[in-house]
């Protein structure tokens, strides 16, 4: 299972869903959707500009699971 640990990341930088909106370019309503691990696929280009906004690896973004 393909977790996304965006909520983790958020609190250890201490940034809200507003801001990383404003600075990633992505809707609230999609951010939210990734927050809560709904998202059936996510594009390269927003991962590259979550990892840029919140300063960390794609590693820390994304984790793998065994079911």
């Amino acid at each position: 299972m393909i977790i996304i640990n965006l909520d983790v990341m958020m609190a250890k930088r201490k940034i809200s869903l507003n801001e990383l909106s404003d600075a990633v370019g992505i809707t609230l309503a999609n951010l939210s959707i990734l927050k809560n691990n709904k998202a059936k696929a996510i594009r390269f280009s927003t991962l590259e500009a979550l990892c840029r906004a919140l300063d960390c690896k794609v590693e820390d973004i994304i984790e793998f699971r065994e079911d």
